[in-house]
């Protein structure tokens, strides 16, 4: 069981004399005290640069930094050496797509949904651009990706299948288990997308058996500028590092000789975001102390409630995500534009998002432009529910501002 009121007292925000009411997690999680007192310390009694073992401070960074990766690569059931500290989801969905950059070639395929991030479809798109690669499509079945339609994707030119395991929109939690289990019959490469779902469901890559596996610091609680890629063990050491600099190349000359340092560091070029890191690493650790599975189990409840509710209550409402098995609500109301709806939100304290959510192949799988997201986190609360379902209902309210 969760204590939310407890947990609700880590964050400054909520407690405020006029706290807002906070439905925009799937954009980004509030942090806690925890997360803040962790930087602050780092910068307070340490803040020199790891890998300067010549003097304490560096020692003492490297072990900071060092001790983040362990607990982070532990977070998703990772070996250290397989985590590799980026600057976010996107930075490493983007560094998957380099470092298959180099080993693609014209003509392979590479398999996404029309759910996926803009992160997870441009660096893709990019590389059909430059390498000739074709992109092709998984079809949804009502906004699922299963493992039947993988099935009939699959042709003989498919080398990489790269989804999210929970998308931002829909948010139904895909079994990624069974489909990398088919993929590697054919030996194909599968990219899990984790940003929305590793702040909501227990995750093990081990167990999952993917190859890749992209998180965004900010959506688990942590500091904004830091993420992390897993890669499986056994395929570094043909990866070509998507950034080069200091810290990743064991030697080079003048001649153009260059070699590289052992994983992970490879492919941890330039100064690295050291407070991210322990900041990150805090705010797993506090994930880790309410628990995921109580995480998810309370943010699926407090959703059905809200649904519930918002069904019986709000004439007009269109819900695309009713099964989803997440804390996200998307929707729209009749005859109101999403950000109208949004702005309205926002004059009663309510923060939600409304647009195209960075999904921009979705509108014409929902046959809508655009929608408003309400995304639940464990820290919100049934009242805060009521309060935006009672919100939601005042639509003669919305037309009489708005038109």
């Amino acid at each position: 069981m969760i204590d939310v009121v407890k947990i609700r007292k880590e964050y400054q925000l909520l407690n405020k004399k006029d706290p807002v009411i906070y439905f925009d997690n799937s954009a980004t999680m509030l942090k806690p005290r925890c997360v803040i007192d962790a930087i602050d310390n780092y910068y307070s009694e340490c803040s020199a640069n790891p890998h300067g073992e010549d003097y304490s401070l560096g020692i003492e960074a490297q072990k900071e930094y060092e001790g983040a990766r362990q607990i982070v690569a532990n977070f998703i059931g990772a070996d250290a050496k397989e985590l590799v500290f980026t600057s976010g989801a996107t930075d490493a969905l983007n560094a998957v797509a380099t470092i298959l950059g180099y080993q693609l070639k014209k003509g392979d395929e590479v398999l996404i949904t029309k759910a996926e991030h803009a992160s997870n479809i441009l660096p893709w798109f990019r590389l059909q651009r430059d390498l000739g690669i074709k992109v092709s499509y998984i079809e949804l079945d009502h906004g699922v990706c299963t493992l039947e339609n993988v099935k009939k994707a699959i042709t003989p030119k498919t080398k990489v299948i790269s989804i999210a395991q929970v998308t931002n929109v829909l948010a139904y939690v895909i079994d990624v288990k069974s489909i990398c289990e088919y993929a590697h019959k054919f030996g194909i490469i599968c990219v899990i997308d984790g940003a929305q779902s590793s702040p909501h469901l227990k995750v093990n890559v081990h167990a999952l058996g993917c190859d890749y596996f992209a998180l965004a610091g900010h959506k688990l609680g942590g500091p904004t500028g830091i993420g992390a890629l897993y890669i499986r063990a056994g395929l570094e050491e043909s990866a070509e590092p998507h950034n080069l600099g200091g810290g990743m190349n064991a030697r080079f000359d003048k001649s153009g000789k260059y070699s590289y340092v052992k994983v992970p560091y490879r492919f941890e070029a330039g100064s690295q975001n050291v407070d991210g890191a322990i900041g990150l690493a805090s705010a797993v650790q506090f994930l880790e102390s309410i628990g995921l599975d109580n995480i998810h189990q309370y943010e699926v409840e407090l959703k059905r409630y809200a649904v519930k509710k918002l069904k019986a209550e709000v004439p007009g409402i269109t819900i695309y995500n009713e099964g989803a098995e997440s804390g996200v609500i998307t929707f729209n109301l009749k005859g109101i534009f999403a950000q109208d709806v949004a702005t309205h939100f926002n004059r009663y304290g309510i923060c939600v998002r409304a647009g195209l959510h960075c999904a921009k192949l979705l509108p014409e799988v929902l046959n809508t432009p655009v929608t408003v997201r309400a995304s639940l986190a464990f820290y919100n609360t049934k009242e805060e529910v009521d309060k935006f379902v009672a919100v939601a209902k005042k639509g003669d309210e919305f037309l009489d501002v708005f038109f």
